[in-house]
This record gives C-alpha cells, sequence and structure tokens, in this order.
C-alpha cells in the first residue's frame, strides 16, 4: 500500500515541478532526487563493494536499507556487483525506483535511512557492473561523414551500408574499466602511407571517443531477436563511454575485418548507470530517415533518441559539447540489430553508440575530428595545442539531460589519464 502510495505521488509530480528530497542537493548537483542512478562503492573503512544510489552529495548504501526493511529482491541488492539486480528485470528495477524514491522524499523517513548515507568525498567508486559482452557501434552520421572526409577525401564519405543498418564491432569486455583508472599507451604495429613496412612501437596517435552507453539487465535466448518494442524490457539504464581508439594501429590492421588491437587495450565507463526510467523527460524523436529502413529497424514514429548532452574536457580545458539527440540509429535500432541474427543478450552486455558529434566543429566527439586528422592542431587555452593525446594528458567526459519535473540530471564523469607506453620487445 504504502509503495501504491508512493507511484501516485511520483506519477501526479510529473506534471508538476521537481519533487524535493530531504538530503541536502547542491546547486547544480547531477543527482537530484530525479536521478537516482546506481553504482558500487566501497570506503577506507570497509573495503566491502556496496550497491549504492547517487543523492546530492552522498550515496544511500541501497542494500543495507532494502535488507533492514525487508524488500523482497534485498539479497540480490546485497551483491558486490549490479548484475543480480539487472537480472530482475523492468518490475523489479522500477519497484527499488519507487521505493528509493519514497524514503527520500519522505522526512519521516530521515532516522531510518540517515545512518545508511556514505559522503561521496569518503567513497571509492567502482566498476558497477561485470560486463558480459561488449558491442561499439558507429552511429552518428556526423562522425561517420567526418571520418569519412578524412581518410578518404575525393569519395563518397559515407559507406554503402552506413544508412541500412548501424555499423558495430564487438569488443572486448574484459578491457572495460572504471572511471578514474589509468589509460598506458598501447603498442602495435603502424605503417605510415610512405614506408615499405610497418614498424612496432607506442601508439603515436591515441585518441578518445565520447560515447553513451547502454547496460543489459535481461537476458534473451539464443535464436530470439529482440524487437525494437521490447528495448526497455532488457535495457536497464545508460552511462558515459569512452572508447580509447589507436588511430595508426587501427589503421593498418581494421582491412578486411575491422578495429582490433586499435580499440581493445581499454573502454572507460562511468560510475554510475542512469535509469532509463530517469531519462523519460529526454526522449525525442530520431532525425528525418533518407532512406527507407527494413521492418525491423523502423522506429520513425517512435521517441527513441534522447536529448542528453555531452561536455568533453582535456587537462580541465572544455573542447567539446557533442549532442546525442542527433544520432542517427537509436539505441532501441541497436539493440534490435544486435539481435537480428539471433544473437543472444546476456546480463551485464553493454552496448555504446559509437562517438557522439554533431554538425559544428565544437561538437565533434574525438581528436581525429577537432584536429581534422592532425592536419589542423587543435589550440588549448594555456597556449599549447595537440593533435593526438599525449602521456599526462587527462580527457574527461561528463553528460546531462533533463529530468522529469525540469530539473536537469547527469551521469557524473568518466575520465582517465594517459601513462606512457610499457617497455618491452
Amino acid at each position: 500500500m504504502e509503495l501504491e502510495r508512493a507511484r501516485s505521488e511520483r506519477a501526479m509530480s510529473m506534471a508538476g515541478g521537481a519533487r524535493e528530497s530531504w538530503v541536502p542537493i547542491p546547486a547544480r548537483s547531477p543527482f537530484p532526487l530525479a536521478n537516482l542512478p546506481l553504482g558500487v562503492f566501497s570506503t577506507s573503512s570497509d573495503g566491502r563493494r556496496r550497491i549504492g544510489a547517487a543523492i546530492g552529495a552522498q550515496i544511500l548504501d541501497v542494500g543495507a536499507l532494502a535488507a533492514r526493511d525487508g524488500l523482497g529482491f534485498a539479497a540480490a541488492l546485497r551483491e558486490e556487483e549490479l548484475n543480480a539486480f539487472l537480472a530482475l528485470g523492468l518490475g523489479c528495477w522500477r519497484e527499488l525506483r519507487a521505493w528509493l524514491t519514497d524514503r527520500l522524499e519522505d522526512g519521516r523517513q530521515r532516522a531510518a535511512v540517515e545512518p545508511h548515507l556514505v559522503a561521496q568525498s569518503d567513497a571509492l567508486l567502482h566498476l558497477p557492473f561485470r560486463v558480459a559482452d561488449y558491442v561499439d557501434f558507429y552511429a552518428s552520421e556526423q562522425h561517420a561523414t567526418n571520418l569519412g572526409r578524412i581518410l578518404r577525401p575525393g569519395q563518397e564519405p559515407l559507406l554503402p551500408n552506413w544508412k541500412h543498418l548501424p555499423v558495430g564491432y564487438h569488443g572486448r569486455a574484459g578491457t572495460v574499466v572504471v572511471s578514474g583508472s589509468e589509460i598506458v599507451r598501447p603498442r602495435g604495429q603502424r605503417k605510415a602511407p610512405d614506408a615499405a613496412a610497418p614498424t612496432f612501437g607506442p601508439s603515436e596517435r591515441l585518441d578518445f571517443e565520447a560515447e553513451l552507453g547502454f547496460v543489459v539487465g535481461v537476458p534473451s535466448a539464443l535464436g530470439e531477436p529482440v524487437p525494437l518494442s521490447r528495448f526497455r524490457e532488457h535495457v536497464f539504464g545508460a552511462c558515459l563511454v569512452n572508447d580509447w581508439s589507436a588511430r595508426d594501429i587501427q589503421a593498418f590492421e581494421y582491412v578486411p575485418l575491422g578495429p582490433f588491437l586499435g580499440k581493445s587495450f581499454a573502454t572507460s565507463i562511468s560510475p554510475w548507470i542512469v535509469p532509463l526510467d530517469a531519462l523519460e523527460a529526454a526522449r525525442v524523436a530520431p532525425p528525418p530517415r533518407t532512406l527507407a529502413l527494413l521492418p525491423y529497424l523502423e522506429d520513425d514514429a517512435e521517441a527513441s533518441g534522447y536529448a542528453i548532452d555531452l561536455e568533453v574536457r582535456l587537462n580541465g580545458h572544455v573542447i567539446a559539447r557533442p549532442p546525442f539527440a542527433g544520432m542517427y540509429w537509436t539505441p532501441p535500432q541497436l539493440l534490435a540489430h544486435m539481435t537480428a541474427n539471433g544473437a543472444s543478450l546476456r546480463t551485464g552486455d553493454l552496448f555504446a553508440s559509437g562517438t557522439i558529434s554533431g554538425p559544428e566543429k565544437q561538437q565533434r566527439g574525438s581528436l581525429i575530428e577537432l584536429a581534422w586528422g592532425g592536419s589542423e592542431p587543435l589550440l588549448l587555452p594555456d597556449g599549447s595545442s595537440r593533435t593526438f593525446l599525449r602521456d599526462g594528458d587527462e580527457l574527461s567526459i561528463r553528460g546531462s539531460a533533463p529530468g522529469i519535473g525540469g530539473e536537469r540530471i547527469g551521469f557524473g564523469e568518466v575520465s582517465g589519464r594517459i601513462a606512457p607506453a610499457l617497455t618491452g620487445a
């Protein structure tokens, strides 16, 4: 009865202003009551990893409070990663969200809840879920067009298949790391255009890619495609992604099978997973299609895109603001195509959008675009310039979206610092 009351009140509030929590929310915090992203944290006094929800500058120990309240799936929330909870499905995801909202909004709950709050400044954030598979797409028309013009000047920038299907590659789940992890410069084979043979050594064209990732909760059976209409049944939420790329290694290896060592050395994700239910106010229609799509990808009538704005900083300087709203291929289309051949989903699958780029120069989500393949060095406010990343550079990406009630909600940050390549043969 109490849970139903909370749901009813929340539904009514969607037509009005933002709901408020008794937990103090700093101005412009990415984590108001309307957000409640989930992650995994520990503290110096207790190294045990715990599932938490971000609220303002605090983290709520969700598992401990769920056990106290006797929540039916409290055991899944006492795990050291999100996978067991993600597998429970949409009904439990929404029940948890309603329960959390009620506990953090109702001042009468303060005495019971407050002992389970931990300051974010006192917490260490971890990889929030065990990554089962990782797939990265190429869903931005602007990014694909820019790369086509850089890499194939004088030719049609988009390859013939691009507007018929979401192009992607299967990445390496074992090298997905949480924000803040050091990124060691990869080594591999590189071949200059005028060289007779390749050489082996540290990448000289190390790049970032600002992306959005989507986390699968409910698996699917092998041989069973997942249609557009079942996207919300399988996908719990979204996170920020930086798919680090060694452009010189990638350029020599990718023909004919695509990215491999130029991508697989590291992919960083943000520690907070924002539930799709928190992004309802951010839903937008996809851009107009210039070609008819096959039925399994046809979703022009649906508000299946998301108005999420990213901000990219290099050594503290803002260098780009990529907009996700203009992505040609939407998240439900990516999932539908990923499973169209019967490939199964697993709890903890991560699929990413590919580089997010807009039509303006300051909206480009990678250095290869911002510096136009190295021919137009990017000037930074400190007087330095970049064509690609140097050792010691720190790259961070933040994201925000409109939330229910009119406030902005955020994804936190995904960051990484470039460390020198390891020495060796």
